[in-house]
């Protein structure tokens, strides 16, 4: 998952940065609202950690300006123990959540699963596809209730794909949401990576169907028919 982090304390950034990456996710930091403003409008997100309390422009007006471009990433607002007001503003400005400083790095980092299982529309924190199963709180996959022996790509692009079951996924898709800035990784990089993980789930009977020139299917195990 690819988060961008807008927070202007910069302890407490490289905390969380070191936290979410810890966890797999790829983040990028910024510490004003302009560039959290800019970032959101050249790339896709697949969640907002946003402090209210930023220099150029405010947290408030960075998520006004996200919804008004009816950009729908979730939106986790952090605020001060006192603002109840900035709370219930920002929830009503379209966050899905908020955590109130000083917080514990476990909570948050519950939330987020909570929020990635949301958009993902999964009930759990376990997403499966016939016999495959991947625990998202502890990043383990398990084919035929057989543990699976994954890289931190592997893992990455598995649990990507099984956000998108059913739905053809593109390569520039799989970039966006495996890097950070500054991470170079090319289409032949991501063909390699799939065809380490094709290997170790398609003789379990769990199918990635590529469609040549546009990107990647893991199939649904009712009918193998892609959707979406």
């Amino acid at each position: 998952m690819r988060i961008l982090l807008a927070e202007d304390d910069a302890v407490l950034a490289d905390g969380l940065c070191r936290s979410l990456r810890g966890s797999g996710n790829a983040v990028d930091h910024v510490a004003d609202g302009s560039q959290a403003d800019a970032a959101l409008t050249l790339h896709d997100y697949d969640l907002l950690i946003l402090d209210i309390g930023l220099p150029q422009m405010n947290g408030l007006e960075v998520l006004r300006r996200l919804r008004a471009r009816n950009q729908d990433v979730p939106v986790l607002i952090l605020t001060a123990a006192d603002s109840v007001a900035q709370r219930v503003q920002g929830l009503d400005l379209g966050a899905d959540d908020y955590m109130a400083k000083p917080f514990a790095l476990s909570e948050l980092e519950a939330r987020v699963r909570a929020l990635s299982r949301r958009r993902a529309g999964a009930s759990s924190s376990q997403l499966r596809c016939g016999p495959l199963l991947y625990d998202q709180t502890g990043r383990m996959a398990f084919l035929n209730e057989q543990p699976l022996e994954l890289s931190a790509r592997e893992v990455g692009l598995l649990e990507i794909l099984l956000q998108r079951i059913g739905r053809l996924v593109s390569k520039e898709q799989i970039v966006s949401h495996l890097c950070e800035w500054g991470e170079e990784v090319s289409h032949n990089a991501i063909e390699v990576y799939m065809h380490r993980l094709r290997r170790k789930i398609e003789g379990g009977g769990v199918r990635i169907a590529t469609v040549r020139g546009l990107g990647y299917c893991l199939e649904r195990p009712a009918d193998g028919k892609l959707a979406g």
